[in-house]
């Protein structure tokens, strides 16, 4: 019989984010604020110290250079709103239409202002607004975009016939961003397939010892239950034509209610007595299927009633809901060892969520029942570490 009991997780559903990694599991935060700086920080860093500075232009009338920096203005902001969109979302919902069309329009502006002048950086708004639509569909339709808009950009090069750059520049810078904003999205696409396939891992193992634990305490109870509705239906039969035979039935039935019920609890106890330091192992392999590094430090426990240790189970098991529900943790400690006359349970996690509020009405129930039992059980929260310590008497030390 196996005696790893369920981490009760309740739900370890996918918690929904806020765009920029409030909510993501470990290392996905870092990454999408790192691809969306990457992106659009890059970006208007480069499009604005290279232009702004050509509209500004002595020969250029207070008109052109408005409405130059006007259409400047307008693609930044438009940028920065695609991006965070295309990572917040995906492709998910209706393309951004508005986005698109503002962002195009103050791309073709501004490469009107230049373009009459000579300007060789003519076309960087409109190369650059290529990869933001890009990004809303799917990939072969993407490229087919982007080599359309490449394409287009090589005309005015070709009709004012100054020269090679001024035909290949505007392709050649299309396709060098479409390839680079192309890439890093991949990139984050791929990352985010790896963090949902390990939240379903978590959630799996979850299910798993659910499963087992349920097809256990089936095979304990079948077998009476199958009996008890047997002799019932007999002792129904009986009980006007053999009354004492049905008594002698019923009774027997009761019987076996008692012994299904000894049975049951026996499995119960058994459960929670032996399982006590192999609980921390079945967290700590929940923990590490949702992408949670753990530490555990577990010194072997003699003794201890069924209480204690059912106690100190469902502190390790709650504290197990909390960090998979309510952290973005990388990392979990767990320590049991002696303490003197009892034990000391500690279960830490480096990622407390200032914003939670709380930790809900689940240890707080907990810290009630440890104190009926004698013990103690605390919350800190220091430095963005989130830490449960129970103490509890243990009998068997001193």
């Amino acid at each position: 019989m196996s005696t790893n009991g369920p981490v009760n997780t309740a739900d370890t559903d996918d918690r929904p984010g806020d765009g920029f990694g409030a909510d993501d599991g470990p290392g996905t935060g870092g990454l999408r604020r790192f691809t969306w700086w990457s992106l659009a920080g890059v970006t208007v860093a480069f499009i604005v110290p290279v232009l702004a500075p050509r509209l500004w232009a002595p020969d250029l009338s207070p008109w052109a250079t408005a409405a130059g920096l006007l259409g400047l203005a307008a693609v930044s902001v438009c940028v920065v709103a695609l991006f965070g969109r295309r990572l917040a979302r995906g492709t998910d919902g209706p393309f951004p239409t508005a986005w698109a069309a503002v962002g195009w329009a103050g791309a073709v502006v501004t490469a009107l202002v230049l373009w009459p002048r000579g300007d060789e950086l003519w076309s960087v708004l409109p190369a650059t607004m290529a990869a933001p639509v890009a990004v809303f569909l799917r990939p072969r339709r993407a490229w087919a975009f982007v080599v359309a808009v490449a394409l287009a950009l090589a005309v005015p090069g070709l009709v004012r016939g100054s020269g090679a750059f001024d035909a290949l520049f505007p392709p050649g810078l299309t396709l060098v961003v479409a390839w680079t904003v192309l890439g890093l999205l991949w990139t984050w696409d791929v990352a985010e397939r790896l963090d949902e396939s390990r939240r379903l891992a978590g959630r799996l193992a979850v299910a798993r010892e659910r499963l087992r634990f349920a097809a256990e305490l089936h095979d304990v109870q079948g077998h009476h239950l199958q009996v008890i509705a047997l002799k019932a239906q007999l002792a129904a039969r009986l009980a006007e034509a053999d009354p004492a035979r049905a008594a002698g039935e019923m009774r027997e039935v009761a019987g076996l209610a008692a012994d299904a019920l000894r049975d049951t609890r026996a499995v119960v106890r058994g459960y929670r007595r032996t399982s006590l330091e192999r609980e921390v192992a079945n967290a700590a392999r929940v923990l590490d299927a949702a992408g949670i590094r753990v530490r555990s430090e577990v010194e072997a426990l003699d003794g201890g009633t069924d209480e204690a240790r059912g106690l100190l189970g469902l502190v390790v098991r709650e504290a197990t809901t909390n960090v998979l529900r309510h952290s973005r943790a990388g990392e979990v400690e767990i320590a049991l060892r002696p303490d003197g006359g009892g034990v000391r349970l500690r279960v830490a996690n480096d990622g407390a969520d200032p914003a939670a509020g709380g930790d809900g009405t689940g240890l707080s129930s907990l810290a009630e029942r440890v104190g009926a039992a004698g013990g103690t059980l605390t919350r800190d929260t220091t430095g963005g570490r989130f830490t449960v310590t129970v103490t509890l008497p243990w009998e068997g030390n001193g």
